[in-house]
């Protein structure tokens, strides 16, 4: 199997996806994002943000690699009675059959970051945006100090090094790298611009039910446990863990958590 879809189909991120979703609809309001347009999700999980885009009218297109994300996107939009959404599976890095110049937004939030081909998902992203039509990504960047850069920097010492030629999902969160791969697809830089955005995670529980919910759904992070238990760290890593959530927690109530995580936002006009 494509080591890509078996993370992202390990667990179940539709739980930790419930948490983002008053951010989701915060950021497709800002998107430009409005009736009879045609959107591409990209990396689109159960749709956080596809189903708000929907709902301003948009035609959406979701994309996941994920099988069991697709068919829990699908599920949602039957439940919202939705009929210009649909979810299906596919890969960042060869969209397949989707005709070029189709969309007037491709918006990809944590998602076409992960797939592992970083420069091919670009010239995909690239190619399927009608002319005069947006790309906006959500990436997070690496070494910031806030929630989910640190989750993935304590998990990923506790991994084994990854596979020759492996590409940090991270380093689409640096600017220069996202410069040269849109310009390598074609996009002069003066057509991109970036901004440093705040996605906040909201769960009805606490800080340490809510690692609890990475350790048991999050492919990364379950994974990083399985490694540490093999090397004898797994209570290393689960208080180093428990530290940062609640150090993080933002939140007053001690059965709830708020937990605000600094992204890029890039903005590519074709």
């Amino acid at each position: 199997m494509n080591p890509n879809k078996a993370l992202w189909e390990k667990g179940d991120f539709t739980q930790i996806a419930q948490t983002m979703r008053q951010s989701g609809e915060e950021l497709v309001a800002g998107i430009g994002v409005s009736k009879g347009m045609k959107v591409l999700d990209l990396g689109c999980g159960d749709g956080t943000t596809a189903i708000p885009e929907a709902k301003l009218g948009a035609d959406v297109l979701g994309v996941d690699i994920a099988a069991n994300l697709v068919e829990a996107g699908n599920r949602r939009v039957k439940e919202e009675g939705l009929d210009n959404i649909t979810f299906r599976e596919g890969d960042a890095c060869n969209l397949g059959d989707i005709p070029d110049k189709s969309f007037d937004r491709v918006v990809s939030i944590f998602g076409a970051m992960f797939a592992p081909k970083p420069f091919d998902v670009a010239k995909e992203m690239v190619r399927v945006t009608k002319p005069g039509g947006k790309i906006v990504m959500g990436n997070w960047i690496p070494g910031d100090p806030t929630l989910v850069a640190q989750i993935l920097r304590i998990s990923s010492a506790h991994m084994p090094p990854p596979p020759e030629g492996f590409i940090s999902p991270m380093t689409w969160g640096v600017e220069s790298n996202v410069i040269e791969r849109f310009g390598q697809a074609g996009i002069p830089e003066e057509n991109i611009s970036f901004e440093k955005a705040t996605y906040t995670f909201v769960a009805p529980y606490s800080a340490s039910e809510f690692l609890n919910a990475f350790r048991t759904y999050y492919g990364p992070t379950m994974n990083a446990y399985e490694a540490a238990g093999k090397s004898g760290k797994s209570d290393e890593l689960q208080e180093e863990l428990n530290t940062l959530f609640n150090s993080q927690n933002k939140s007053a109530s001690p059965g709830e958590t708020v937990i605000p995580a600094t992204f890029l936002k890039v903005t590519v006009t074709c």
